[in-house]
């Protein structure tokens, strides 16, 4: 592990240990815990980003594209437990 200072404000070091206690965590866990989820939390957000700029660009190049409609009504037959046929895919 490496070691890193971090600078925090009297206010927010207080607050942290407040609920670090509350969940019956240290602070130093309380902060590592948030400092992970904030760091999954903006890696997921930037790999759903890049999936969709890889799908615009696929539709760019090919023009296939589903009516929402459609795809939204296949997904609650599905979700309902309902055989259902796949929505066609269309061309521009």
């Amino acid at each position: 592990m490496v070691t890193t200072s971090l600078k925090l404000p009297d206010t927010l070091k207080q607050r942290i240990g407040v609920l670090a206690e509350a969940a019956g965590k240290t602070p130093h866990a309380f902060m590592v815990e948030a400092l992970t989820e904030q760091t999954e939390r903006v890696e997921k957000r930037r790999e759903f980003l890049q999936s969709a700029i890889a799908s615009k660009e696929h539709f760019e190049k090919t023009g296939i594209s589903y009516d929402a409609d459609s795809v939204h009504a296949y997904l609650k037959a599905k979700i309902r437990g309902k055989s259902t046929m796949r929505p066609e895919p269309l061309k521009r």
